[in-house]
């Protein structure tokens, strides 16, 4: 696949790092539940090396994804790493024996996470490191972030980190971090269902800061429209390839990290990019979030 097609480019501000549009989120080549090794290593292995071939330049992982083993599965499928990519951790949270995901937020935890991160991906410094708050179940909760941003830009100083940034966060969080150090992007939860960071993304992208679109179909429960499934059938397109091209028409610096552990599924994951969404089509998917609202109960 060319790779002017994966959406195009964007720099991340302040830095020299530049990806294509439509990255790789690993967390799928995890086992079932994100905990233990995949089924089928070499499958893993497959989509890693084939998403690079295709001229993916970003890819969004974590050390709590296994745990350890996503990144053990980069390190092996694409160490040394191609000039140019960008790999894009978070800390933030643990996996205990039960499966279960639990804080681990304090500074010790911060920084023996930087240092477990660079150990499984064999980095001697880390591109990007996103701090992922906790927050509620659903999403966000405000709460000072500072003791934890203030952790990662010491580790910044000291050359372990390039840049900083910050998932699931709220608009205040976002300005009390950036109060302590330059964030380049912000990683929350956002497809044409889930639109609750439509004015957080508009007043990203007037600075040139990226945002990070997780779960971009809809995550553990994949995204079902009617309205999306006509769109897709008049462009003979899937409607999964349609909800990432919506994304990228979205705002200029929404960046995509959809995951997968099949070869065929990431072929058509990043063909989204060559769609193109007339103003009419954009119109009517642009009502699907506005449906999903009608519907809950």
């Amino acid at each position: 696949m060319n790779e002017t097609k994966l959406g195009g480019k964007f720099t991340f501000r302040g830095t020299s790092l530049t990806v294509q549009r439509i990255g790789y989120g690993a967390m799928q080549l995890a086992g079932p539940g994100v905990y233990g090794p995949p089924k089928d290593p070499d499958a893993a292995v497959a989509v890693l090396r084939g998403a690079v071939a295709a001229g993916v330049n970003h890819i969004d992982t974590s050390d709590f994804y296994g745990p350890h083993i996503t990144n053990q599965i980069i390190k092996k499928a694409l160490h040394p790493y191609p000039s140019g990519l960008v790999i894009v951790t978070k800390l933030g949270a643990r996996r205990s024996a039960d499966k279960s995901w639990q804080p681990a937020i304090s500074p010790p935890d911060l920084k023996a996470a930087v240092h477990d991160n660079l150990r499984n991906l064999r980095l001697d410094v880390l591109d990007i490191v996103n701090y992922r708050a906790m927050g509620a179940i659903h999403g966000p909760a405000e709460g000072s972030i500072a003791e934890q941003v203030t952790v990662l830009a010491d580790l910044q100083k000291k050359g372990l980190i390039r840049h900083v940034g910050l998932s699931n966060v709220t608009a205040t969080q976002l300005a009390e971090a950036q109060a302590i150090t330059d964030i380049v992007c912000v990683q929350n939860n956002y497809n044409l269902a889930h639109r609750e960071d439509d004015a957080l993304i508009d007043g990203l992208a007037k600075h040139g800061i990226a945002y990070v679109a997780f779960f971009p179909l809809g995550g553990f429960t994949p995204l079902q429209s009617s309205t999306l499934s006509d769109v897709a059938d008049r462009l003979g397109s899937a409607p999964m390839q349609v909800a990432l091209a919506w994304l990228l028409h979205r705002a200029p610096n929404i960046l995509l990290i959809p995951g997968t552990s099949s070869v065929v599924h990431l072929r058509e994951n990043l063909a989204a990019g060559q769609l193109t969404l007339s103003p009419q089509l954009l119109a009517e998917l642009d009502g699907i979030a506005a449906e999903s609202k009608g519907a809950q109960p």
